[in-house]
């Protein structure tokens, strides 16, 4: 893939490519916990649309709302005022078990603590979302997706006898196996080594270039971001920019002037 770099433009927002619809989109989305003097707002009215079939990474200062907007994105978390669509269906509209169903049927989520069932085998961890949601897995991208991640001699394996970076794949593997609209990924590499870590990073950008995946990635990493085709960057709850084909250094040195 051809990478160019620019400096982040400070008021630049992702947009979908000409006459596609994003994957998903905030418009106006403002979060804030507590009330009165105790107000803290943690977004401040982000707008932001991620296209179809691309990857988009999340960055910013600690405190900066990053975490916040992928969880109010994701519907895990309610918006406190703006919208939030994924395709043209609007999260804050839907009621909780609407919303619940959605998030299960549409959307895949990998975190950095794995998050996979300790008493279940490798492969009945990859198969668990699709069965609650009441449908049988397509064996053939079942066996694409273990193939890919290199798991096929882990499947009978308990999460214990994996090495941290096994058990990313699998959750990686779990939440494609339904073919969501968006992945979201909150820091997938947080817990791994570099080599796990790129590992896990380069079937992200695989599952993007060779099965048309949406991908939403939070993370502090600049080696991580290098792999999305743009970065967003937030700071105090609001968009500071954005980064086309991004690098480590151009990422980093962004991030050095955010926190500058």
């Amino acid at each position: 893939m051809s990478r160019r770099s620019a400096p982040p433009s400070p008021a630049a927002v992702p947009e979908a490519g000409t006459g596609a619809r994003p994957a998903a989109v905030a418009r106006e989305v403002v979060k804030s916990y507590g009330t009165g003097a105790g107000t803290v707002t943690a977004l401040g009215g982000v707008s932001a649309a991620f296209p179809r079939g691309a990857f988009a990474a999340i960055m910013g200062p600690s405190g900066s709302g990053k975490s916040t907007l992928m969880h109010c994105m994701a519907g895990l978390d309610a918006v406190t005022s703006g919208t939030v669509l994924v395709g043209d269906v609007d999260l804050t509209a839907l009621s909780r078990p609407a919303l619940t169903r959605l998030r299960r049927d549409r959307l895949g989520f990998v975190f950095q603590s794995f998050n996979l069932l300790p008493m279940l085998t490798a492969e009945e961890n990859i198969r668990l979302t699709g069965r609650l949601a009441g449908r049988g897995a397509d064996r053939a991208w079942f066996d694409t997706l273990v193939d890919s991640l290199g798991l096929r001699a882990r499947l009978r394996h308990r999460p214990a006898e994996l090495s941290g970076g096994q058990q990313q794949r699998v959750a990686v593997a779990r939440a494609l196996l339904t073919r969501p609209d968006v992945l979201f990924a909150d820091e997938p590499t947080g817990n791994l080594d570099s080599r796990s870590g790129g590992e896990v990073l380069a079937f992200l950008r695989q599952a993007v270039d060779a099965f048309g995946q949406t991908v939403i990635m939070v993370t502090h990493d600049p080696v991580a971001a290098a792999h999305a085709d743009r970065v967003l960057f937030l700071a105090d709850g609001r968009i500071a920019g954005s980064l086309d084909a991004p690098t480590a250094d151009t990422v980093h040195a962004a991030m050095r002037r955010l926190e500058g």
